[in-house]
């Protein structure tokens, strides 16, 4: 690796925010809360910073590597099922890039879903990063252009933090798609999402919490969300580059969960701290109850996202 990657790399590794993503550390600004058809968002900001954002140095977004074309994401091998769960990921950028666990890569030789939360550094060697099949009736010789397409819905992503099996995972999708009324001849969990009835209504809600976030100041580094009188989830990171990096990705899944299952936010404050309350109250609270209802990433010993699960 030459010397200025090494570098940004260890540059990167070692200045980590080292604040814990707790209460005491963050504040959920209710009061900013926005709502728009079956989607309520609730910001969630660091503390005493007197209005200046926690920054993540050295680290971009699998979406933003991929879209500059620093990271390149191939398949691993042949069409050999010993493939299937792994793509190759070549980071020729000059920062670290993470990558994670509910992204969902269009194409190759089936669409796939990462599995797992990773930072991946600069670096002239291939890298490999494990995936599930979100195409359950694909798997061909033929490689399909590959392209990044967002997360999964928060339903998708909690079968498969919490089962990694998938068996559970193809059955999550064939019961969206039977709900939703998707035929797909493949099986596609993305098949909903090229369906030109249900696009126009993604834009909307695309637009009104783009705005929002566009409009506020940009300390924000994580959310919480819900829909009718339910959270169905939050991620937070642990500066506001990183959580920006994720934004628009993170949103396509949950405004895809909001219009297939939601209905109007009822729910109230009292109810959405009483979700919260395990997650922020200390760090030890935060990974026993992630450990079943949720994920913690850590990396080099430092927290740097974690995801809480629907109720």
């Amino acid at each position: 690796m030459p010397k200025k990657l090494i570098f940004l790399f260890f540059l990167f590794i070692y200045k980590i925010v080292p604040a814990q993503l707790t209460y005491n550390d963050l504040y959920v600004d209710y009061d900013s809360a926005w709502t728009y058809k079956n989607l309520k968002i609730i910001p969630i900001r660091p503390k005493g910073y007197s209005g200046t954002a926690r920054v993540v140095p050295g680290v971009e977004s699998l979406s933003q590597g991929m879209a500059n074309g620093t990271v390149v994401v191939t398949e691993r091998g042949t069409a050999a099922t010993e493939n299937v769960h792994w793509l190759r990921i070549n980071n020729n950028g000059n920062k670290a890039v993470f990558i994670g666990s509910g992204e969902i890569i269009l194409g190759g030789r089936q669409d796939r879903m990462v599995a797992k939360d990773t930072i991946l550094p600069p670096s002239p060697r291939d890298q490999y990063i494990p995936v599930m099949c979100v195409e359950e009736g694909r798997w061909s010789d033929r490689v399909k252009k590959i392209q990044y397409s967002n997360y999964a819905d928060p339903a998708l992503r909690k079968v498969l933090g919490q089962s990694n099996n998938q068996v559970l995972v193809w059955k999550e999708i064939l019961n969206q798609l039977n709900k939703s009324g998707t035929n797909s001849s493949t099986m596609a969990y993305l098949a909903r999402r090229s369906d030109k009835k249900y696009t126009p209504e993604q834009d909307a809600y695309l637009r009104y919490f783009g705005e929002k976030f566009k409009k506020t100041d940009s300390t924000v580094t994580g959310f919480v969300c819900m829909s009718g009188d339910k959270v169905i989830g939050c991620d937070i990171y642990a500066g506001n580059n990183l959580f920006y990096g994720e934004l628009q990705p993170l949103l396509h899944g949950y405004i895809e969960e909001a219009i297939n299952t939601g209905s109007a936010p009822v729910i109230n404050d009292e109810t959405v701290k009483a979700y919260l309350n395990p997650i922020l109250t200390s760090e030890a609270t935060q990974e026993a109850y992630l450990k079943k209802n949720g994920k913690m990433y850590r990396y080099k010993e430092k927290v740097v996202h974690i995801t809480g699960y629907a109720q």
